[in-house]
């Protein structure tokens, strides 16, 4: 689950709106973006759209805008909220974690505490190895890129971590922008951990790659059991959440 639940970008749009009585209809013809201040604002037919606490949806980057732009430019008769994550994401930047960063980074320092990555199985002995192998290299980074050194452990017991660990993560996490930090608060939960989700945000690892190495021991009893339809279902929404939230990433840094 996520740290911070998204808002629905739809809300602002229209003055109690409830999908489930009225579907709300297209009433623009053309989503652009224009340059606005040292950012980028999203525009339809000219004018802004409004996030649920009535701002406009200004970015710092034009891939960024573009992204938001896009989702907008792709909806049909009626607009259909889950299929806008970009736009998702931008109004929980703006209208809620620019007023809530430190609880935000508060929640991200958190899953360094019990990170997927620092949890190895007791057995059976290839999926052991399969871990060490695959998470080893991502502990190892986390020390030397990221100055956070965390202790392996084995089984579901928890192990508790160094405070300076935590502290730092937490350092990192407030270190990003409104846009950056809302995106780790999404893919920190979704991956089960901190250093996979920094690594992400950074461009160390796509979020396909971290969406992976997230979930060897998941993968792991898929091969040996199988995967029913609706867990495979599940399975390939979350893997194409954590890609498009690498794709926020990529635009936020592009220049």
């Amino acid at each position: 689950m996520s740290v911070i639940p998204p808002l629905d970008p739809m809300v602002a749009a229209r003055k109690g709106f409830r999908e489930s009585e009225e579907r709300l209809k297209r009433f623009w013809t053309v989503a652009d973006i224009v340059a606005e201040g040292d950012g980028w604002k999203v525009v339809l037919d000219g004018r802004s759209p409004k996030t649920p606490a009535k701002s406009a949806y200004v970015l710092p980057t034009e891939a960024a805008a573009r992204m938001v732009a896009d989702e907008w430019a792709a909806q049909g008769e009626f607009l259909e909220p889950g299929t806008m994550p970009a736009t998702r994401l931008a109004a929980t930047a703006i209208d809620r974690v620019s007023q809530t960063r430190e609880p935000v980074a508060d929640e991200i320092a958190a899953y360094a505490g019990s990170d997927v990555i620092c949890y190895l199985a007791e057995h059976p002995t290839p999926l052991v190895r399969e871990q060490t192998r695959s998470w080893a290299p991502w502990r190892d980074w986390a020390a030397v890129e990221l100055g956070v050194n965390l202790v392996v452990t084995e089984g579901i017991v928890h192990r508790a971590q160094d405070p300076e660990a935590i502290a730092r993560v937490k350092a990192l996490a407030l270190e990003a922008d409104d846009l950056a930090l809302t995106g780790l608060g999404m893919a920190v939960p979704l991956l089960g951990s901190a250093v996979l989700g920094l690594a992400v945000m950074r461009g160390a690892l796509s979020g396909e790659e971290a969406f992976a190495l997230s979930r060897l021991e998941e993968a792991f009893q898929e091969n040996q059991w199988g995967l029913d339809a609706d867990n495979a279902e599940r399975t390939a929404a979350r893997r194409d959440e954590a890609i498009l939230l690498d794709r926020w990433f990529r635009a936020l840094a592009s220049t």
